[in-house]
């Protein structure tokens, strides 16, 4: 149970994969039926973990096998793609997730490439902390049938095929049965949950066994279930990234009699750095990057007679913020990671043109508070070792606004000299953004940095703040209700209004008297409106339009509108989501 060997569930590309495995599982259970029979190949491999304590090793055909391998990300069709570039990288072995009716395009090509896959079963749940959904192991006697039946199925299907290399059951359940208990009954659970992958494990290898089974978990501590409960499993796995060099230590101190191999690792996740100045996780650069997965093999291939080698994350190319925190190619394009694999696990690098280096990014005159809306500049130091021409581009991206993972691309303007002007978000809140820098021959070079865009300050005096507000409606209750009209002129963007949800709906103000004002702030929340007007009115009870929106997106509404009265009102008739309309605050301006 060592803290600093336990590792959660990233952001991005994984928890897509396995969730896309989880519902690919559970289908395939009704199409095993349909499922053309699979002729034996001749050249199905024999594996096996061989050596005694200390001194293990793999073999594939009585031949010594080290797992130089990463996670695959690409889809099965873009197999022959993408698996001659893994072969030159020097890599042998890809891991998945999931195994089901679209795999055998998968192994076919690995193997006629001279790769192995590590194949995955999936199981609840999956991915460690935040993943997956809930089972209960002690009782759920129909899902346990269905893995138990569904997993060999799919074993005896693929067992003669040349690519497979050995059988993943799970991936980090053990750390992700605390989503859904606690206590003696969460202890109780693991262990149920460990039984049944040495029930799977035992019908493995009743039909195949010339591959081993391993169980993977996202941390050293699950080891002490597994040898428990599950005797029958031939070696342990773990998905450690910035902790890896610890495992080595835990294992001797765990008193463990199998070998192990690292299934994911690479560099620091979201999870193991510090923050920054802005309150959220620090992505490290490029560079440091790269020299995490050196780091890691150097750490994997210490612990001789024992690691038998990793699957480091990720080989995938998915373009969005898990994407250019792990990815060796997102969109496709190679970084220093790409390459630093490629130097650890022994492929030829002498003739490659390598990435431009972003060496430093910052934003003039801090990033503490951008005014939304506002331009801003992004300094850019960058070279390019082979002296190509560098492009550049700028993102954005708001995960730590409402856990959208896509990345935006901007229009910017190139002031020379590595300074780049672009308009920050409408929306308050910490956003990234990002550069990148390309070489024109596939590489690119990525540094992020966090923004904190807060609304803008007007000009003059809000004289809405802490009047009388009323509502066509408020939730009373939920999260962080009541939200009642109050909340949005109380100067405070920790509170807000929130309506009903249905159309139409409105907020006004009682100013006291009739105010002459030149300008409105409308800072909505994530439930905004898309279409609305501002009215006044002298007696509250006929109306004026003074300014009319149609195509509204949220954020920050900051206009200039002459109006006149002792009422005003923003009066919404389109909601832009699902939701009810949310106000942090309405600001009237004179």
């Amino acid at each position: 149970m060592t803290p600093s060997t336990r590792t959660r569930p990233h952001t991005g590309t994984r928890a897509r994969r396995a969730a896309a495995h989880l519902t690919a599982g559970v289908l395939a259970v009704g199409a095993l039926t349909a499922l053309p029979a699979v002729q034996a190949h001749a050249a199905g491999s024999v594996v096996k973990v061989t050596g005694s304590q200390g001194a293990w090793q793999l073999t594939v055909d009585g031949q010594p096998y080290q797992i130089k391998g990463l996670t695959w990300g690409p889809s099965v069709n873009d197999a022959e793609k993408y698996l001659p570039d893994l072969a030159s990288m020097g890599v042998n072995t890809i891991r998945t997730w999931g195994t089901d009716a679209t795999s055998k395009p998968l192994f076919d090509s690995a193997a006629a490439h001279g790769i192995k896959v590590i194949a995955g079963f999936w199981l609840q749940p999956g991915g460690g902390p935040g993943s997956g959904g809930c089972v209960n192991y002690l009782t759920d006697t129909a899902y346990k049938n269905q893995m138990l039946d569904e997993f060999p199925k799919w074993v005896q299907t693929y067992k003669d095929n040349p690519g497979v290399l050995m059988w993943d059951v799970g991936n980090e359940s053990v750390l992700g049965l605390q989503n859904c208990y606690s206590g003696d009954e969460l202890e109780r659970q693991r262990d149920a949950y460990t039984t049944l992958v040495e029930d799977i494990t035992k019908k493995i290898h009743a039909v195949d066994p010339n591959h081993p089974v391993t169980s993977t978990d996202a941390w050293v501590g699950a080891w002490p279930y597994f040898k428990k409960n599950a005797p029958d499993l031939d070696l342990y796995a773990v998905n450690s990234y910035n902790a890896v060099c610890d495992v080595k230590a835990a294992w001797q101190q765990g008193g463990y009699t199998k070998p192990y191999i690292v299934t994911e690792t690479g560099p620091a996740g979201e999870w193991e750095v510090p923050d920054d100045a802005n309150g959220v996780p620090l992505e490290p650069s490029d560079q440091a990057k790269a020299d995490g997965y050196t780091r890691a093999w150097g750490c994997v291939t210490g612990h001789k007679g024992v690691a038998l080698g990793a699957t480091m994350f990720h080989y995938g190319t998915e373009y969005d913020f898990g994407g250019i925190w792990f990815n060796l190619l997102p969109a496709g394009q190679r970084r220093l990671s790409y390459y630093a694999v490629k130097r650890a696990y022994g492929g030829d690098t002498t003739h490659d043109n390598t990435p431009p280096v972003i060496s430093d990014l910052s934003v003039e005159g801090g990033a503490g508070a951008v005014q939304a809306g506002r331009d801003l500049v992004l300094s850019v130091k960058a070279t390019d070792p082979d002296g190509d021409r560098i492009s550049y581009e700028v993102l954005d991206n708001s995960m730590y606004v409402d856990q959208s993972k896509n990345l935006n691309s901007l229009p910017f303007t190139d002031l020379g000299g590595g300074r780049l002007k672009f308009t920050a978000p409408d929306r308050p809140g910490v956003w990234k953004v990002y550069v990148k820098a390309t070489d024109g021959h596939g590489n690119v070079g990525v540094e992020t940095r966090s923004i904190k865009v807060v609304p803008p300050t007007p000009a003059g005096t809000n004289v809405a703040r802490g009047k009388t507000a009323t509502a066509s409606s408020y939730q009373a209750s939920y999260g962080d209700c009541p939200c009642t009209a109050a909340n949005a002129v109380d100067g405070s963007t920790g509170t807000r209004w929130a309506s009903d949800w249905s159309d139409p709906q409105w907020l006004q103000v009682d100013l006291g008297t009739r105010t002459t004002f030149k300008h409105v702030q409308l800072y909505w929340e994530t439930s905004y409106a898309k279409a609305y007007t501002i009215q006044t009115s002298d007696d509250g009870q006929n109306w004026q339009t003074v300014h009319t929106v149609t195509d509204g997106n949220g954020g920050v509404d900051d206009f200039d509108v002459s109006g006149t009265g002792r009422y005003v009102r923003v009066d919404g008739t389109a909601r832009g989501t699902g939701y009810g309309y949310s106000l942090y605050e309405f600001g009237i301006y004179t």
